[in-house]
């Protein structure tokens, strides 16, 4: 037994520091994701007379665009991602890890919305298409649209769209 514990309390000794660091380290990183995750910016959807006001995460980058809203398990109703996908092509988007139903709303460079995929189903690996070139897609709570009236040829207010 005396043994074992000699290189236990060798080991701990050499890894202690870098243990007690790591230990303190945790919380600020855990801190910091959930700052970069809340990082959120306002956009409008804007439908008839109605202005319906959200305030979203951005997906700018290929990582933040792959990860989107997976493994998440709520979204509130005035919440949502936008993904920016930095030049206008034809796009799909999918619900593998994503357990939350979305309305996902596809955008044209204009802000004008092209399509809307409703209630999309959660952790399908279905491609749900954009049916035309977009610059961008806004994912929002299911039943969202339908709840507030959103429909194609909406227009879409954020700093990423540029109005006609």
């Amino acid at each position: 037994m005396a043994p074992c514990r000699r290189r236990i309390e060798a080991a701990l000794a050499a890894f202690g520091p870098a243990l007690r660091l790591a230990t303190l380290a945790l919380p600020v990183l855990l801190i910091a994701s959930a700052a970069a995750a809340q990082a959120l910016e306002p956009l409008t959807i804007v439908s008839g007379a109605n202005r319906h006001r959200f305030q979203v995460e951005v997906a700018r980058t290929d990582a933040e665009r792959a990860q989107g809203l997976m493994f998440r398990r709520s979204l509130a109703p005035d919440r949502g991602m936008l993904f920016d996908f930095k030049r206008v092509e034809p796009v799909s988007m999918w619900m593998q890890n994503t357990y939350i139903s979305l309305d996902m709303l596809f955008i044209r460079p204009d802000g004008s919305i092209a399509r809307i995929a409703e209630r999309t189903e959660p952790l399908s690996t279905r491609t749900i298409p954009s049916g035309e070139p977009v610059l961008a897609v806004l994912e929002v709570i299911g039943g969202t649209a339908e709840r507030l009236g959103i429909k194609a040829g909406d227009r879409v207010e954020h700093p990423l769209f540029k109005a006609p």
